[in-house]
């Protein structure tokens, strides 16, 4: 049996695709397992490569999974050390985050930015341009 995956995608502009119904992976669902070991927002290029390889999936994979964050919206505490601390940001970018996300945790902490500030309810390539522009939101991103 298969069902249509991605009506909100198509909403946004992005793809559709026909997915089987039922999990390979378990017999049962566990919030808690679904959300064991995934990748962090601090994570580095090396360290994000590891975390897809133990869940036995390429560079590629990162790349094109990485391509989600096209739409939604992360947490000031998500991305305050990279805004603040890091170097690989456009200055102008960083600035614009800031207005949002003080420097001291916890104030702010659960203010939210978007992924892509030019497009974010779009689903497009927006998020890839944005990262060679030194553009990316969270640590991991770019």
């Amino acid at each position: 049996m298969l069902t249509t995956l991605g009506p909100v995608f198509l909403q946004l502009g992005g793809p559709s695709w026909a997915v089987p119904l039922g999990r390979r992976d378990s017999t049962t669902a566990s919030l808690a397992e679904a959300n064991a070991d995934l990748p962090g927002p601090t994570l580095n290029l090396d360290q994000l490569i590891r975390a897809f390889d133990k869940k036995q999936l390429t560079p590629r994979d990162l790349t094109a999974l990485s391509g989600a964050h096209t739409i939604g919206f992360s947490q000031c505490q998500f991305f305050r050390g990279h805004i603040y601390n890091d170097t690989n940001i456009d200055p102008a970018f960083a600035a614009l985050r800031r207005q949002a996300c003080p420097a001291a945790a916890p104030a702010g902490d659960s203010n939210l930015a978007p992924f892509d500030a030019q497009t974010q309810l779009v689903f497009d390539n927006a998020y890839y341009r944005n990262l060679v522009a030194q553009r990316g939101l969270l640590h991991s991103d770019q």
